[in-house]
């Protein structure tokens, strides 16, 4: 089954009206390939001003959001919210968020839950430390976090999974193409056997961690990697060629 590429720009905590203006600039110039969906993952506070100045081409994400419509929770936005500013993705479940902030697989799960029946388009992420990737417990761990989502959610047309190993974010070292593969491709067995066949096969499951324009070719070109969740590669001009890694 073809699955449509998708590459999202994870800005982080990165980022002023100055520089989102340039970030802006070099995506409307691109050319960014037309078969590859491309979302940005902006701060908050910065959504609706890259909404209305990004092409509407590109699709625009929250970095979080929390598991309720509204109430007392400071700090806190809802999938409400990015809604009515424009906005009609999220990304759940970074590994900051884990492991800085430290939310639970069982958090993460009711986040996407509220996320996907707000109408919101998902991308979940999971991934393994170097102790757990060490220790052998990589599919153990990503087996893990994909069930607290499936647990949650029986619609998954609007989720795209991020394997993003932990030790390969912001690092500079990356999962090779063959280990990346590996794990892409036993998850989407254990989708296959514990969610369903037709999930496994339309599930889009993207690679997080390190990803550049020097190594992007290599890996969109393994089977079972549908995209990538690019960190701070997606703040340089040089995002628009891992958009275009699969020209």
């Amino acid at each position: 089954m073809s699955r449509k590429f998708i590459v999202g720009g994870n800005w982080k905590m990165n980022g002023s009206k100055s520089q989102i203006g340039e970030i802006i600039e070099f995506l409307k110039k691109g050319p960014l390939n037309a078969e590859t969906e491309v979302v940005v993952g902006v701060p908050a506070i910065y959504l609706e001003h890259a909404r209305s100045n990004l092409p509407e081409t590109i699709k625009v994400a929250a970095q979080n959001c929390y598991k309720v419509p509204k109430g007392a929770f400071t700090g806190e936005i809802s999938p409400a919210m990015i809604a009515d500013v424009g906005c009609d993705w999220v990304i759940l479940g970074h590994s900051e968020r884990r492991h800085v902030f430290g939310e639970s697989d069982e958090l993460i799960g009711d986040k996407v839950k509220h996320a996907l029946e707000s109408g919101l388009n998902v991308i979940a992420c999971i991934g393994e430390k170097l102790e757990e990737r060490e220790a052998g417990k990589t599919e153990e761990v990503v087996y893990r976090q994909t069930k607290a989502v499936a647990d949650k959610i029986n619609d998954w047309s609007k989720v795209v999974l991020a394997y993003e190993p932990v030790w390969a974010i912001g690092t500079g070292k990356t999962a090779t193409p063959a280990q990346a593969q590996e794990v892409h491709q036993s998850l989407r067995k254990w989708i296959a056997e514990n969610i369903s066949a037709d999930v496994a096969a339309k599930v889009r499951i993207q690679y997080g961690g390190s990803v550049t324009a020097s190594n992007c070719k290599e890996l969109a070109s393994q089977g079972d990697i549908d995209g990538f969740l690019v960190g701070g590669a997606s703040l340089k001009p040089e995002f628009v060629n891992i958009v275009n890694a699969k020209c």
